[in-house]
């Protein structure tokens, strides 16, 4: 018995159990934001800043030693990555790509700071 959940969302997408994969999930994101590019990009902005910023208070919280301070380094470039690819006029894949990376590396960063040290 193969359970198939058809959903269809604001964005006319629709999604299923059966084929939904990591590269379907990344190409139905990216569809979205190339669609609404100019409202995705500004709320990246905001979004990616603000959570580079948290990800920089909790790397600040430990201390102002030699490894936060890579730590603190690496979380401003890739912010400013993402910013500047937006300013930029960089091709939209290019600028979502770097906001994902940016991302990860905030969060990631974030858990480090909180669970392990």
């Amino acid at each position: 018995m193969i359970l198939i959940i058809k959903c269809s969302c604001i964005a006319g997408v629709s999604l299923s159990y059966k084929n939904l994969n990591i590269m379907t999930l990344y190409q139905t994101t990216f569809d979205i934001f190339n669609r609404n590019y100019m409202g995705s990009a500004a709320m990246a902005v905001i979004g990616q800043s603000c959570l580079g910023g948290a990800a920089a208070m909790y790397v600040l919280s430990n201390g102002t030693s030699i490894p936060q301070m890579i730590q603190l380094a690496i979380i401003v470039l890739a912010c400013i990555f993402v910013n500047t690819s937006i300013l930029a006029q960089m091709k939209h894949k290019v600028v979502f790509n770097l906001l994902i990376l940016s991302s990860i590396l905030s969060v990631l960063f974030i858990l480090v700071n909180t669970i392990f040290l």
